[in-house]
């Protein structure tokens, strides 16, 4: 594919289109979100479009540069496909060889705002506090080599040092992942970072630089060689990295951007005061059922998140789960959530997208504490009981243990992966616990001293290990809290 060869032609002329945007971690769900609403308000003004860089692997400038940036989005649910060529991505650097290159575009005056989609483990940090982690090895090799930096908070920090000696206009660091009060979450390991190197610097970004909070949504599993296939077959052209999403997509966009921003409102994008609200709903309702059903899902044998809620019992399961536990936790004034949990369920159910449920499982110790810890102890602070969230941790801990329910070795991607397996090797399920406790960049100091939770926890975890994770859910849902 090559920008001669785009059919249909975009609605632009992407000849036109200049960069104003820098994102940080290009991935498909970037590709299939952020980029898309730019893509829509290009033809509206060309001044947006994206410069992104991939931070560990060189795989995604090799199959996009060969074929101009240019990319196929493929949205699919059950009963219909349709697709589309992005041209909103002008550039894909790679960070472990273009670093300078990088940090010149994040400084240059005419980017006025940079975005992030690294995961939760991108930012470094103690997902309990939501702190700068300054033990974490990537934040101590940029305290060393600040002109060389690895991490997120290490580039955005020298990239904002160098637009303060060029006096470069203000920006907003726009981060798009799952994180709380995301903005601010950024916000504080970045001036955290820069409080290590220059009191000074830390000032100019407190005063200078925003940090806007998002919400995002849209289901995006990671790109297959099936999906080449399909974009050959039903876009017409190769693609060597297209993208697959499902129909829905939501952005919520905290409106503070000292250098712009492009009229994403345009694009059906909602410019809100207070993002926290939507975020909180969010996190709890389709990301903590999302991870619940993962980790069970898994365990029962199911490769993907469409055939894991075909099963009436997980089906049941993640519905109570929402309804019971996750509802009333939440703050007023967001909706009709009946609504959407029909529609979360609705969506989990598409069979189109191929969503394995080890993807989602992937960097548990960073999304728990958002997406199921949160709600056990809202609901642990009203006397109530967690008990199908808690089994969502326990899910989690019983796949750490990095041995599925058949004695299979499973691949655990979680930069707790080893301390974990290790905690969880006993064959006292009590101790396993124990140890695992201890972990407070998860579990914070609050959790592991309630006897309640640990009472639950123990209760779940040593169900799984007995009499796996199907016959678990079955248990649950037959006997409630006994």
């Amino acid at each position: 594919m090559s920008a001669a060869s785009v059919d249909p032609p975009l609605p632009y002329d992407r000849h036109q289109v200049t960069p104003g945007i820098v994102h940080l971690g290009v991935g498909a769900f970037q590709r299939a979100h952020l980029a898309v609403y730019v893509d829509d308000i290009l033809r509206l003004d060309p001044s947006w479009g994206i410069i992104g860089a991939s931070l560990r692997r060189p795989d995604t400038r090799a199959a996009l540069v060969p074929q101009d940036c240019l990319y196929t989005l493929i949205v699919r649910d059950d009963t219909a496909t349709n697709t589309r060529v992005i041209g909103a991505l002008l550039d894909v650097l790679d960070a472990t060889v273009q670093r300078e290159e990088l940090l010149a575009a994040m400084a240059h005056p005419r980017t006025r705002i940079i975005t992030l989609t690294v995961t939760e483990k991108g930012y470094c940090h103690d997902p309990a506090t939501g702190r700068l982690d300054p033990r974490h090895p990537d934040i101590q090799h940029d305290l060393a080599n600040p002109h060389v930096p690895v991490s997120v908070p290490g580039l955005i920090v020298r990239a904002l040092e160098m637009r303060r000696a060029a006096a470069a206009p203000p920006l907003a660091v726009l981060c798009c992942d799952n994180l709380p009060a995301n903005g601010e979450t950024t916000a504080r390991v970045v001036t955290e970072f820069a409080t290590m190197k220059d009191d000074d610097l830390a000032n100019y970004i407190a005063r200078e630089i925003a940090f806007p909070s998002t919400m995002v949504d849209r289901i995006v599993p990671a790109t297959t060689e099936e999906d080449r296939a399909l974009a050959q077959r039903v876009a017409g052209h190769l693609d060597a990295w297209p993208v697959v999403t499902e129909p829905f997509t939501q952005w919520v966009i905290e409106d503070r951007f000292p250098g712009g921003r492009p009229p994403w409102e345009r694009a059906g994008a909602k410019l809100a005061a207070d993002v926290k609200p939507y975020e909180m709903m969010k996190l709890r309702m389709l990301n903590g059922s999302h991870s619940t059903l993962a980790y069970l899902g898994y365990l029962a044998g199911y490769g993907h998140i469409a055939e894991a809620i075909a099963n009436t019992s997980f089906h049941r399961l993640i519905y109570d789960f929402m309804t019971e536990e996750v509802m009333d936790t939440l703050p007023p004034g967001l909706g009709d959530l009946v609504l959407y949990r029909d529609l979360l369920l609705k969506r989990f159910a598409n069979t189109a997208l191929k969503h394995r449920t080890w993807q989602i499982a992937m960097d548990g110790s960073q999304k728990l504490p958002q997406r199921l810890l949160g709600t056990i102890r809202a609901r642990l602070a009203r006397g109530l009981p967690a008990t199908r969230a808690t089994l969502g941790v326990a899910a989690w801990l019983r796949y750490a243990s990095g041995t599925d329910e058949h004695g299979k070795e499973i691949d655990v991607r979680d930069p707790l992966a080893k301390r974990l397996r290790v905690a969880l090797s006993s064959t006292s399920p009590a101790v396993a616990l124990d140890r695992a406790l201890t972990m407070n960049e998860v579990f914070g100091a609050d959790l592991p001293c309630n006897e309640a939770f640990r009472a639950e926890l123990l209760k779940q975890f040593q169900l799984l290990w007995e009499r796996g994770a199907l016959e678990t859910v079955r248990h649950l849902l037959k006997y409630g809290r006994q």
